[in-house]
């Protein structure tokens, strides 16, 4: 699977730029970043592989930096936007963070999303700027419409959470415990969905002790 579905999230195309050739460039630089990596990739082998010159290329992208940050900041705005959604009228907190986490751990641990990470980890040093659109446009989206849903089933009286941010970050975190990991340091294969909703499932058991308003407690009792 490409890094990028659909160009219809990317940034907006400059003056003069054609939105299916700027879709072209990016499906081939993909397939390119994934085959060979960030450093071992060049505008050469993007312009080969998307059918375009290289000269081109470079009136849709300055370089591949800023070629593979519009790529997985594209990529992963419409993949956790498609599927990561939430409904703050529904007050069935259990049910929607399991799917919530559920959806987000099968994301995260796809092959194509830890191939992008990986490549992420390999260039942060030299480029931090890198590293922080890649969290800006995933992790953080995901943790903010999170922390919004929590905010407001504490409104609700569902939940008693004295800072959301946080509480969602932890949610995040324990959802992923044990799994995240070992999946991108190649200790273990992308887990099975069953795997998933089981560490899930127990993540939203540890959450809601937590976080669970007592009037809750007592009128579910």
């Amino acid at each position: 699977m490409a890094f990028v579905d659909t160009p219809d999230i990317a940034q907006e195309d400059g003056a003069g730029q054609d939105s299916r050739k700027r879709e072209q460039i990016m499906r081939g630089a993909s397939q390119v970043f994934l085959e060979k990596g960030f450093d071992a990739a060049s505008m050469n082998d993007i312009a080969r592989a998307a059918g375009v010159s290289k000269g081109t290329l470079y009136v849709y992208f300055a370089n591949k930096e800023r070629l593979f940050v519009e790529l997985i900041s594209s990529e992963k705005r419409e993949e956790l936007f498609r599927i990561v959604t939430l409904d703050f009228e529904n007050h069935n907190v259990e049910a929607v963070l399991k799917k919530f986490g559920r959806e987000l751990c099968e994301i995260l641990t796809k092959p194509y999303y830890i191939k992008a990470m990986r490549s992420v980890f390999s260039i942060i040093n030299r480029m931090p700027e890198i590293g922080v659109e890649f969290y800006s446009n995933g992790p953080l989206l995901c943790t903010e419409l999170l922390a919004k849903y929590l905010d407001a089933q504490t409104k609700a009286g569902v939940l008693d959470i004295e800072d959301c941010l946080l509480a969602a970050q932890q949610f995040v975190e324990l959802s992923q415990s044990g799994v995240m990991r070992s999946v991108l340091f190649g200790v273990i294969d992308t887990p099975n969905a069953a795997e998933i909703a089981r560490r899930v499932d127990s993540a939203v058991v540890v959450f809601m002790r937590s976080y669970r308003a007592q009037q809750a407690v007592s009128t579910a009792g």
